[in-house]
């Protein structure tokens, strides 16, 4: 650990918290229906996308309508994306001559990018034309991130709301933002990682002499355009295998540092944007803070662990930081920087090999999805998944108490707390369910390559990076085979909507209540108490739920690899 590695770590903070305000005041006009300094441009845009559709913008629905169309919109998408893999050598724009991709990676792949999860257990240069990468995965990187940001915005009326049945329209918000917010972010984006050198080209690759004479070809494509919106959407899938630590996704320290930002701004501008739309800018600086002490914690655990280096290596007199499976480029502190900054924001872009980490390292990244998105998370989510413990906290609170437990003036009751426990439990079932499948199974004990406490690490991070639609892998584990492409595509599917529809009844709820004015009585949520009370929630509901499998993983594997005498 030294001082340049914690500067930019600092860097790093500063720049997403200085971008927070304006970018989360921009979204909170776009939703109120305020006009912005896009509507000259867009406006016109947004009102044809209306005609088209037939969509009443003034229209708007009950929670279970919203989520009717939100349910069926991603089924939709689900069959079209994975018609299009499978017609992939018949199509055009495929200069590779790539055939169609195999039916249960398909299924996967489909599930993945619809859900936000981003999953890949293919080589993207080597599998997908520049058809399925534009048409396909950037496309749904883009609707995927919109309908979580839509379910994040619907909760914010939940409370905003007094007395109201609706919780705004689907088709509305999904269009705002998409419009609004992420196409004009993803090409500014864009632009700035081409001017850093990430290609951006339909050319399929270029050719070189290598110095033993031999002649490849190395692989080229849209990459800048898809590298933008993965990272603002919080999907993480890259156009090379390598992800972000490939060159041409990651040219050098300074991109890393601009993807870093692009991963965290909208999830991070979204708590300003809740503080907003409540009426109380405090609330949402209240949110972020909760989120921020958690992110610095876990960054300081794996820095701290990358930055000394492998106990074993020591023993050997080889002293130095661990860079088995890192960048030069990033060295062990944009690697961790990068690591932690992927699982908490639940995008799964990687710039280093996490089954290169140390084992306490893994157990902070499996930690950080564990504990269900709340630190900034992908866009929408990381803030409805923090509010649920919000929740949760105000209600424990009020059972020490003897008092009804309010957040935001509204009382929080049985069904708000059932709804609650239902979408916070959906992905640690997924995860640890699937989990225990595959460890007993022959079919998920041959995809690890490691025996032991690592193998179960293996096992236990692939289900819980689906069940967290986070996307991001100790790659050791070989699953690309039926049985884990299906079992993972079911943890993606539980991990999303499991959560979503939960969160969007609870908003109806809210929403229909009248609001309470403050008592004496009543616990304020926005002050530094509120915010350990939060973190000490989601650490020790995450730590019950989830400690027994870590023991016998990363943990067991750490206090193996302890010095010896």
């Amino acid at each position: 650990m030294n001082f340049p590695g914690w500067l930019q770590i600092v860097v790093f903070v500063l720049v997403v918290a200085g971008l927070a305000a304006p970018l989360g005041g921009h979204m909170a006009k776009v939703f109120v229906g305020e006009r912005t300094f896009l509507h000259p441009a867009i406006g016109p845009v947004e009102r044809l996308f209306y005609r088209l559709s037939r969509v009443d913008p003034a229209r708007e629905q009950t929670w279970l309508v919203y989520a009717l169309c939100l349910l069926g919109f991603h089924a939709l998408g689900v069959l079209v994306l994975y018609g299009l893999l499978r017609l992939q050598g018949a199509l055009p724009l495929n200069p590779q001559h790539f055939g169609p991709v195999a039916p249960d990676l398909a299924f996967n792949t489909a599930i993945s990018f619809v859900t936000n999860t981003s999953w890949q257990s293919y080589a993207g240069e080597s599998t997908l034309s520049h058809l399925s990468q534009m048409l396909g995965i950037t496309v749904f990187s883009f609707l995927s991130a919109a309908a979580g940001i839509a379910v994040a915005i619907a909760l914010i009326r939940g409370f905003a709301r007094h007395g109201a049945q609706e919780i705004g329209n689907f088709w509305v918000d999904q269009t705002r933002a998409l419009l609004y917010v992420l196409l004009p972010l993803s090409l500014v984006g864009a632009v700035v990682l081409a001017v850093m050198g990430v290609p951006q080209t339909l050319v399929h690759g270029a050719h070189a002499l290598t110095l033993e004479g031999a002649r490849q070809t190395i692989a080229l494509g849209p990459v800048a355009s898809q590298e933008s919106i993965k990272l603002l959407s919080g999907d993480g899938g890259g156009y090379f295998n390598a992800n972000s630590a490939h060159p041409f996704e990651n040219p050098s320290g300074l991109s890393n540092l601009v993807e870093m930002v692009l991963i965290f701004v909208i999830g991070a501008a979204l708590t300003n944007t809740f503080g907003r739309m409540v009426g109380s800018q405090r609330q949402g600086w209240v949110v972020l803070a909760a989120m921020g002490v958690m992110f610095l914690a876990g960054v300081t655990i794996i820095y701290g662990f990358e930055a000394h280096g492998n106990p074993a290596l020591a023993q050997l007199g080889v002293a130095g930081s661990n860079m088995e499976g890192k960048e030069v480029r990033f060295g062990a502190a944009g690697s961790s920087l990068f690591a932690e900054v992927s699982t908490a924001s639940s995008d799964g872009a990687v710039d280093a090999m996490h089954d290169s980490f140390m084992p306490m390292s893994e157990l902070t990244l499996m930690a950080n999805m564990k504990i269900g998105e709340v630190i900034i998370g992908a866009p929408g989510s990381g803030l409805f998944s923090i509010l649920l413990f919000a929740l949760l906290a105000v209600f424990i609170a009020g059972l020490m108490v003897g008092r009804t437990p309010e957040y935001l003036g509204k009382k929080i009751e049985t069904r708000e707390i059932q709804l609650v426990v239902l979408a916070t439990l959906a992905a640690p079932v997924a995860a640890l369910g699937l989990t225990a499948i595959a460890a007993v199974l022959p079919a998920g004990l041959a995809g690890r390559q490691a025996m032991g406490p690592h193998g179960l690490s293996e096992i236990l991070y692939a289900y819980t990076s689906a069940a967290a639609t986070n996307g991001s892998a100790l790659a050791g584990l070989g699953a690309n085979t039926p049985f884990y492409n299906v079992t993972l595509a079911i943890g993606m599917a539980i991990g999303r909507f499991a959560v979503i529809v939960p969160v969007l009844a609870i908003a109806g709820s809210l929403a229909a209540k009248r609001r309470s004015e403050p008592s004496p009585g009543t616990m304020p949520t926005d002050n530094a108490l509120f915010v350990g009370l939060l973190i000490g929630v989601v650490l020790i509901v995450g730590g019950l739920v989830y400690f027994p499998a870590l023991t016998l993983a990363p943990l067991l594997e750490q206090v193996s690899r302890a010095p010896v005498g």
